[in-house]
């Protein structure tokens, strides 16, 4: 889930420590005898120069997500997993993945549905991620625009198979996105291109769909949520922070363990939660949610926060 607001995209990472060359002495000069030769050999190629290395706290999480075997393991876990609870979640008439003051219908018989996040959770945007570590920068709306134009994230392992099983069962994916609505016909193209299905354009709900009678509070999911049930019986959810399957009324430590705690059976049956080490919600509790500091400030508010051995 992208969370649109000024939002950081760093996560917890190992800081490498910056490399500064040491000037050299200056050469004793040449004897007089020599100075000749000396023109007369060809110059000898400078010393090449480390370029400097600057910390940056996201490069193990985006290399993790990009390299490792171990994330695509888990992704595919818990696609396959989830591809074997369907069946019952079809079979049972009172199955629904909303909380219930978010089910939005008491009609009986509506198509089963399946809300997908869509960044982090269907689509990988590490290589977005790894430019910005790249150039020392972090999330903003221009870039990642920009990047979204490009279409070209490659699916989460292990989401296509899962899309188009739930399809063949007649199962609608939906598409509830914080990219904005304006994204909506690069994102649509997007997940085409890389085999999900889109039923139609009315899938994606993005940041800015309107929904009569609720109110958006930011970039919360809620409303459009309700729109999903509304239209149908929703059988699962799938996200990267707890904010894509409940409202995070309070993201404090303390509200987001009741969260956890209140909807705990849940998870593995109803929610489907994907690793993301790399932004999110979580990060931004560790300094009160406060964008407006420095990044060094926000840097250090996340290492108090470490729990460290004595």
């Amino acid at each position: 889930m992208r969370i649109r607001a000024p939002l950081t995209v760093l996560a917890c990472a190992l800081a490498l420590a910056a490399c500064k060359p040491q000037p050299g002495q200056p050469a004793a000069a040449a004897p007089a005898a020599d100075a000749a030769d000396a023109a007369a050999q060809p110059a000898a190629p400078a010393p090449a120069v480390a370029k400097p290395s600057g910390a940056d706290d996201n490069l193990n999480a985006v290399l993790w997500m990009q390299r490792s075997v171990e994330y695509r393991a888990s992704a595919e876990t818990i696609y396959r997993a989830a591809a074997d609870k369907l069946d019952a979640a079809l079979k049972q008439p009172n199955w629904d993945a909303l909380v219930p003051e978010e089910r939005g219908n008491a009609a009986k018989g509506l198509k089963p549905a399946v809300v997908m996040d869509v960044d982090e959770t269907v689509l990988d945007n590490s290589p977005y991620q790894a430019r910005l570590v790249r150039d020392g920068k972090e999330y903003d709306e221009v870039t990642w625009d920009a990047w979204v134009a490009e279409k070209k994230a490659k699916p989460i392992p292990g989401v296509v198979e899962f899309a188009k099983a739930a399809q063949a069962k007649g199962v609608t994916i939906i598409y509830l996105s914080n990219r904005a609505v304006h994204l909506k016909d690069a994102t649509l193209a997007n997940l085409r291109s890389v085999g999900l299905p889109v039923a139609d354009d009315e899938v994606f709900l993005g940041l800015g769909t309107v929904v009569d009678g609720c109110e958006q509070n930011g970039s919360e999911k809620n409303c459009r949520r309700l729109l999903a049930g509304k239209k149908y019986r929703v059988l699962m959810q799938f996200g990267d922070q707890l904010g894509d399957f409940v409202q995070v009324v309070a993201n404090t430590p303390e509200g987001r363990d009741a969260l956890l705690q209140q909807y705990h059976d849940w998870f593995g049956e109803r929610w489907w939660m994907l690793p993301n080490p790399s932004y999110g919600s979580w990060e931004a509790m560790t300094f009160n949610n406060d964008y407006s500091q420095s990044r060094e400030a926000r840097r250090e508010a996340k290492r108090r926060a470490l729990d460290v051995a004595p």
